[in-house]
C-alpha cells in the first residue's frame, strides 16, 4: 500500500507540473502587479521631490545672490539741504482779500447852465480847496449886479432922508417903510446876482487830484454835466470781508497791513475803523473797513487789495520751512533725517517719509501741528530725488531765500 500510493502521488505531481506548464504567461498569478504600481509611485515621487528641491535652492540662491549685490552696490547718497524745526511765537493772522476806495471822490459839475469861456486847471494836477477851474459866461450876471448896486445906493440914500424928516415930524412914517423896502429890495437882488456869477465860477470843493478833463472852451455845459474827476489820495479805506465765523475775532482799532499787486513787497499799515453791525444773509460775511494813510499817493482807489488783520498771539509752535512741506491728495508730509551706527561704528543718515498735519503759513514758515517736534531735522530743499529711507548727505551750501508766498485761508 505504501509504494501505490506513492506512486499516485508523484503520478499526480507529474501531472500538475505538466498543466502549470502548459499555461501561458497571462495565466501566471495576479498578486505581482500592485507591486509594479507601487515602485513607479515611489520613484515619481522622488523625482518630484528632487525636481521641487531644486527649484527652491535654486530660488533661495537667486535671492541670497541679488541681496548681496544690492548690498555691495549701493546708490550713492542723495545731497539735500537740512533746516531744523523750530518752536516760535508767530504772528496771529487773518487775511482777506479786499479793494481800495478813496475817502473824498467826486465828479466835479457845474450847479448852473452856461457856455464855458475859460479852463483853469490841467487835467492830473493837484489842486486846493477853493482853487478856480472852469469860468462860465456871466457878463449878463455882472451887469445886474451892477444895476442892483446902484439901486441899492439910491435906496440908501432915499431911506436916510426918509428917516431924517421922520425925526423932525416932517414926513410919514410911510415914506421911511417904502423906502427901506427899496434898500432892502435892492440888496436882494446883489445878493442873488452875487450867487449867480459865483455858481457860474465853478471851484475845486477840496485838496485832491484832478482826473481826465471832459469839456472844452467854447462848449455848452448843463447843470450836473461832469466837468473832471477829483480825488483826496492822502487817505483811503480798505474795504474788505470775513466770515461769520471770523467775525467775533475783530475790533475797531485793531492793525491791518495792505500789500497791492503794484508794489510787492511793500506794505501799508492802517487800523479798522467800521465793522458793518450786521451780516449779509446772502453771502454769510461781514462787511469790514479799515482806514490806510497815503502820503506818497501811490495807492490808488478801486485797487484790489491784500488785507491782513493782526490779532493777539497764540502760544508758541513748531515751525519748518514750507519748501519742506509735500501738498498731496494723501495728505501733508516732509521728510525727517534719522542717524543709524552700523555695527562698524559708522553714521550714516536716511531721509525717512513723515506724514504732519500742517497749519498757517506766515513768512515763508509753515506751522506743523503734528508729526514733527522742535529741533528735528527736515529736508527742505531736494525731496523730489528721495524715497523715503534713502541715504543722504547734508548739503554745505546755504538755504535759499525764501520768499513771502500769497495768503492762503
Amino acid at each position: 500500500m505504501t509504494l501505490a500510493t506513492e506512486s499516485n502521488m508523484a503520478a499526480k505531481a507529474e501531472k500538475i507540473q505538466h498543466e502549470t506548464s502548459a499555461r501561458g504567461p497571462s495565466e501566471q498569478p495576479r498578486g505581482s502587479k500592485p507591486v509594479r504600481r507601487v515602485r513607479w509611485f515611489i520613484i515619481v515621487g522622488i523625482l518630484l521631490a528632487i525636481l521641487v528641491g531644486g527649484l527652491v535652492g535654486f530660488n533661495a540662491f537667486r535671492s541670497h545672490m541679488i541681496a548681496q549685490f544690492f548690498a555691495n552696490n549701493k546708490p550713492p547718497p542723495v545731497t539735500v539741504s537740512v533746516a531744523e524745526a523750530k518752536s516760535e511765537v508767530v504772528p496771529n493772522l487773518l487775511r482777506a482779500v479786499g479793494e481800495l476806495a478813496a475817502v473824498h471822490q467826486v465828479n466835479v459839475t457845474s450847479d448852473v447852465s452856461g457856455r464855458i469861456t475859460d479852463i483853469m486847471f490841467t487835467a492830473g494836477s493837484h489842486v486846493t480847496k477853493g482853487q478856480p477851474l472852469v469860468q462860465l459866461f456871466d457878463k449878463p450876471d455882472q451887469g445886474d449886479l451892477a444895476n442892483y448896486k446902484a439901486q441899492a445906493k439910491v435906496a440908501e440914500l432915499s431911506l436916510d432922508r426918509a428917516k431924517q424928516l421922520a425925526a423932525r415930524q416932517f414926513g410919514p412914517q410911510a415914506t421911511v417903510d417904502q423906502a427901506q423896502a427899496a434898500f432892502d429890495q435892492a440888496n436882494a437882488g446883489i445878493a442873488k446876482s452875487e450867487a449867480i456869477i459865483s455858481q457860474k465860477l465853478v471851484r475845486a470843493p477840496f485838496d485832491g487830484v484832478l482826473g481826465v478833463r471832459h469839456v472844452e472852451v467854447g462848449q455848452f455845459l448843463t447843470a450836473g454835466t461832469q466837468i473832471v474827476s477829483l480825488t483826496d489820495l492822502s487817505t483811503l479805506y480798505a474795504n474788505f470781508t470775513v466770515t461769520e465765523k471770523d467775525s467775533g475775532k475783530l475790533a475797531v482799532g485793531q492793525v491791518v497791513r495792505v500789500e497791492v499787486d503794484a508794489y510787492p513787497g511793500k506794505t501799508f499799515d492802517g487800523k479798522i475803523t467800521t465793522i458793518e453791525p450786521q451780516i449779509s444773509t446772502d453771502t454769510r460775511n461781514i462787511r469790514v473797513q479799515a482806514t490806510i494813510q497815503n502820503p506818497e499817493g501811490i495807492l490808488k482807489p478801486g485797487m484790489f487789495a491784500t488785507t491782513t488783520v493782526l490779532l493777539p498771539e497764540k502760544p508758541a509752535v513748531v515751525t519748518v520751512p514750507e519748501t519742506a512741506v509735500e501738498y498731496t491728495l494723501y495728505g501733508d508730509s516732509v521728510y525727517l533725517i534719522k542717524e543709524t551706527k552700523a555695527d562698524d561704528g559708522k553714521t550714516s543718515l536716511t531721509a525717512e517719509r513723515t506724514f504732519v498735519r500742517t497749519g498757517d503759513r506766515v513768512n515763508g514758515r509753515a506751522v506743523i501741528t503734528k508729526g514733527v517736534q522742535a529741533g528735528d531735522k527736515v529736508v527742505a530743499v531736494g525731496q523730489l530725488k528721495l524715497q523715503s529711507g534713502a541715504a543722504v548727505e547734508i548739503s554745505k551750501d546755504p538755504l535759499p531765500p525764501i520768499k513771502n508766498p500769497p495768503p492762503r485761508n
